[in-house]
């Protein structure tokens, strides 16, 4: 070759190859999925709609009339404040992965940093997801909606007995201690103490069921017992509230856990369809476990077991398939009905709306049994090859997050009572939380 034809060569290359480099910056650029962005937009409004108005009128129908208000007032309020505080800090604390690498457990295998408060960063042009798919500004959202249900769960646990101001300072400073802490040592990614146990946890179980109904089970032993309790009648006012916010309670999952696939893929689908098949089996498992036992099905029941198989499923939900998922149904059903009514009553604390046996129990039976039916042996889709091994990751998992949930749990309420008390005046109990917190009545006949 001539060096004129050297020359040549080298002068078109200088031409083309930066073309070429910013053809290949532009391919490799995150470029925003208009489908995943959609579903992930009808997923984050579904997971509102759980809370309110969905657990606001499940819990709202299970009070006494007197107390209607207070029930759907808390519902509101938590998903206030929980919204500002995730702007705040939340969301950076729990996915703000600064010093964490896989393996290596240090101070972020607990918690994040603060390198996203207050959104720092978070623009319109902000594109994340498993291949930076949708706007960030949307799984921002998406996770504030787990972050509000989260303790608007545990209000089922102490329900007409808890000062509001005490309530709002308990969830506060809770979804600060406990929450984002858990949500960040198990969804945090490489480096999360729980995620590098190889724990499976979908959309929830631990992070969500687990760590609220345990929360709602101190919670209701440190309370104290309604004023009456056991031997005072306190039929629910209005189940039909009840069997409507089961309802939306029953649609919202197909979000909370489709939507934790974080695009509109075949695990959404797959997820979606276990999630309907659990809960029908849950739902059935509750209503013949209760017509045995005691004679007659109830609206109540079957209402509680379509709650009972939406926990259960959760964990499991982008890993199992639909014969398993028939069984964790059905074992959440029946064992979240003997817990919620034989255990509470010999054990004798006072679970005023069964926070703690549908949601505590029925996620403990969802997250192990994830770890059996997740395998591919047994029809799942995880990655589990062996079923033992997995069962004892998971059953540490759950261990991990009772006991701390528990102590910090305990820790806090006891703080909050020495300081300013936790528990309204026997007068105001007796009157009702609507008028004694809030000067208002629900029905005004």
């Amino acid at each position: 070759m001539t060096l004129r034809k050297i020359a040549g060569l080298g002068a078109l290359l200088s031409v083309v190859m930066p073309g070429l480099a910013m053809a290949a910056d532009e391919v490799a650029a995150p470029v925003l999925n208009s489908g995943d962005t959609a579903w992930m937009l009808t997923a984050t409004a579904l997971v509102l709609f759980m809370t309110i108005p969905g657990l606001a009128l499940f819990y709202g129908g299970m009070v006494r009339s007197k107390n209607l208000l207070s029930v759907m007032m808390q519902c509101f309020a938590i998903t206030g404040l929980i919204s500002i505080l995730w702007v705040a800090y939340g969301y950076s604390i729990t996915f703000d992965t600064t010093g964490m690498e896989a393996g290596v457990v240090n101070f972020n295998s607990f918690i994040g940093g603060f390198g996203k408060a207050f959104l720092a960063g978070i623009t319109p042009a902000s594109i994340t997801g498993p291949s930076a798919l949708f706007p960030e500004a949307i799984f921002v959202t998406f996770q504030m909606t787990f972050a509000i249900i989260t303790p608007a769960l545990i209000v089922g646990a102490f329900a007409e007995r808890m000062k509001f101001s005490a309530m709002l300072i308990f969830m506060g400073v809770w979804f600060t201690l406990v929450y984002a802490p858990i949500a960040h040592m198990v969804w945090g990614g490489p480096g999360s103490l729980l995620g590098d146990w190889g724990v499976l946890d979908f959309a929830g179980g631990t992070v969500v069921h687990i760590n609220a109904g345990i929360a709602g089970l101190v919670a209701c032993i440190v309370l104290g017992k309604r004023k009456g309790y056991p031997t005072t009648p306190m039929a629910p006012h209005n189940l039909g509230y009840t069997l409507i916010g089961a309802a939306m309670l029953w649609i919202g999952w197909f979000g909370f856990n489709a939507g934790s696939a974080a695009a509109a893929n075949g695990t959404a689908g797959m997820a979606m369809l276990v999630t309907q098949i659990a809960t029908a089996a849950a739902a059935l498992g509750w209503m013949f476990a209760e017509w045995v036992t005691h004679g007659k099905p109830s609206a109540l029941g079957i209402a509680s077991g379509v709650v009972a198989g939406l926990v259960a499923i959760t964990p499991a939900a982008g890993t199992v398939g639909p014969m398993g998922s028939i069984v964790i149904g059905l074992a959440a059903g029946v064992i979240c009905f003997f817990c919620a009514t034989s255990l509470k009553r010999k054990l004798g604390y006072d679970d005023s709306l069964d926070a703690f046996g549908v949601h505590g129990i029925g996620g403990i039976v969802g997250a192990i049994l994830t770890g059996v039916f997740a395998a591919p042996a047994l029809g799942g889709f995880g990655a589990v090859t062996d079923i033992p091994t997995q069962v004892w990751i998971q059953f540490k998992g759950v261990a991990f997050t009772v006991v701390y949930t528990a102590i910090v749990t305990f820790v806090i309420l006891k703080v909050l009572d020495a300081v300013m008390g936790l528990r309204v005046a026997e007068e105001e109990e007796a009157v009702g939380l609507d008028l004694a917190q809030h000067n208002e009545r629900g029905y005004n006949l």
